[in-house]
């Protein structure tokens, strides 16, 4: 069956770091977009960085820009979210997703990031 698992979530000071991992089982994985999303207590979930299928193109929300990094690895299957300056603002559960056209979408559970000092 289709898993998505992330992991790396934890409490970090602001202006600390941390990678969050995803690894994917169950589908093909290098067919697919990958992104990561964040989503904090009533506000919708927030797309903050994606990556093609095959890793050639990235895009990334405003607020993270210069800051977050995304990339995958299709031969472990896994997708990666560095995160280096981290703001109080960032704190959020963060979901990976794997996309392949309109009606191929699968989320993971999420992982916690708390960035409080």
């Amino acid at each position: 069956q289709v898993q998505l698992v992330e992991s790396g979530g934890g409490l970090v000071q602001p202006g600390g770091s941390l990678r969050l991992s995803c690894a994917a089982s169950g589908f093909t994985f290098s067919l697919y977009a990958m992104s990561w999303y964040r989503q904090t207590p009533g506000k919708e979930r927030e797309l903050v960085a994606r990556i093609g299928s095959l890793g050639g193109s990235t895009n990334y929300a405003d607020s993270v820009k210069g800051r977050f990094g995304i990339s995958r690895d299709n031969a472990k299957k896994m997708v990666y979210l560095q995160m280096n300056s981290l703001k109080p603002g960032d704190t959020a559960v963060y979901y990976c997703n794997a996309v392949n056209g309109p009606t191929r979408s699968y989320w993971g559970q999420g992982t916690q990031v708390t960035v409080s000092s």
